[in-house]
C-alpha cells in the first residue's frame, strides 16, 4: 500500500503537465479567423480627393457631428504625418499582432464558447493612452500610436507610470482586460472590497487567457514593482484588515489603492516605494484562493458578490 501512494506522488506531477498540455494543444486547435483591417494606414496614405470614399468605407471612424474640414486638416498635418509614420516604422505589417491577438482569442473561446472573434481595426489616436482599446463584440479599436515603447519622444510629459506601460507588448494585456470587463459583472457598491474582487476578477481571467505573460505585465508593473507586492502581501493586507478599509465606502480609497498611480497612498514612509493598483493584486489572490477552494464555474464567479467570495476564499496572504 505505501508503494502504491508513493508512486501516486511520484506521477501527480506528470500528471498535472499531462493535462496542462492536453489543454494547450486543445486550445491551439481552436480556429480564428482573424482579420485586421489597417485604417491607420489607409488615412494616412489617402487625399483629400478620398475623403468620400473613406467616410462611406469607414464611416465608423468619421462621427457625422465633424465636418469635413477636420478630417482635411487632419491629412495636411505634419505632426499627424510624422506620428502615423513613426506607427508604420514600428508596426510595419500585421505579424506582431497576429501572434498576439489569435492566441488570445483561442483562450477567450476556449473558456467562454459563446465569444465570436471580433473585426479588428487599427487606428491612429493622438495619443489617447486613455483609450487605448475599444472592445465591443464585433469590433476591437487598437490605437497602435499608444504602444510605440516606453521611450518614445511622443510621449515625453506623460507620467511614468504610465509610460511604461504604451508599448507593443502591453497590447495583448489591454486587450484582454478590455474583453473581461465585458464578462466580469460590474461591482453592486462602492466599497474597497468590491472594487478589489472586481478587478481580481479581471486579472484571474487575464491569468487564464494569457499564460505567457508575466504576472507583472498584467498588472502593468515592472518586475521589481511585482515582487514588492509579493513580498509585501502580509503587510498590506494587515494594513487593510487593522484600519477597517475592506467594507468602507469612502471615495478616497479607489485611488488610494485600485487606479493607476505612482504609487499607493499607505501614508507611510513604504509608500513611494510602492507601485500603484496594490488593491488590485489583493482582489486578485483573494479571487485565486475562491477558485482554488471552490467548485465555481469561470460563468458563477462573473456574477458572484464581492462579499461571498471573500468569506468562502479562505484567503491567507503569503508569507515569505
Amino acid at each position: 500500500m505505501m508503494k502504491y501512494f508513493i508512486f501516486i506522488a511520484l506521477a501527480m506531477p506528470f500528471l498535472a503537465c499531462e493535462t496542462k498540455s492536453e489543454k494547450a494543444d486543445e486550445i491551439e486547435k481552436i480556429p480564428v479567423d482573424l482579420t485586421i483591417v489597417r485604417f491607420d494606414k489607409t488615412f494616412a496614405n489617402a487625399s483629400v480627393a478620398d475623403l468620400p470614399s473613406l467616410k462611406a468605407t469607414y464611416p465608423l471612424f468619421f462621427p457625422e457631428q465633424y465636418a469635413d474640414s477636420i478630417w482635411v486638416q487632419r491629412m495636411q498635418d505634419t505632426l499627424q504625418q510624422q506620428l502615423h509614420s513613426e506607427v508604420v516604422q514600428r508596426f510595419p505589417d500585421n505579424s506582431v499582432l497576429e501572434d498576439d491577438l489569435t492566441p488570445l482569442f483561442q483562450h477567450i473561446k476556449y473558456y467562454f464558447p459563446q465569444f465570436e472573434t471580433p473585426k479588428v481595426y487599427t487606428t491612429t489616436s493622438d495619443v489617447d493612452y486613455r483609450n487605448k482599446v475599444i472592445a465591443t463584440d464585433s469590433l476591437l479599436i487598437i490605437a497602435l500610436d499608444t504602444y510605440l515603447g516606453e521611450a518614445h519622444p511622443f510621449y515625453e510629459g506623460i507620467q511614468r507610470y504610465t509610460v511604461k506601460n504604451m508599448k507593443p507588448s502591453q497590447i495583448p494585456v489591454d486587450v484582454a482586460e478590455a474583453y473581461a470587463q465585458r464578462y466580469v459583472a460590474p461591482p453592486r457598491d462602492r466599497s474597497l472590497l468590491s472594487f478589489m474582487i472586481y478587478y481580481g476578477k479581471i486579472l484571474y481571467l487575464k491569468d487564464l487567457w494569457l499564460p505567457k505573460v508575466s504576472n507583472a505585465e498584467k498588472l502593468g508593473y515592472t518586475e521589481a514593482e511585482y515582487q514588492w507586492v509579493e513580498d509585501n502581501e502580509v503587510d498590506m493586507w494587515r494594513y487593510f484588515v487593522e484600519n477597517e478599509l475592506l467594507y468602507s465606502t469612502d471615495p478616497k480609497l479607489p485611488p488610494r489603492f485600485i487606479n493607476p498611480a505612482p504609487f499607493s497612498k499607505f501614508y507611510l514612509e513604504i509608500d513611494n516605494e510602492s507601485p500603484g493598483m496594490t488593491g488590485r493584486y489583493l482582489g486578485w489572490q483573494i479571487v485565486a484562493s475562491y477558485m482554488e477552494n471552490n467548485a465555481a464555474s469561470l460563468q458563477q464567479l462573473s456574477i458572484l458578490e464581492a462579499e461571498e467570495i471573500f468569506k468562502n476564499s479562505k484567503y491567507k496572504p503569503k508569507k515569505n
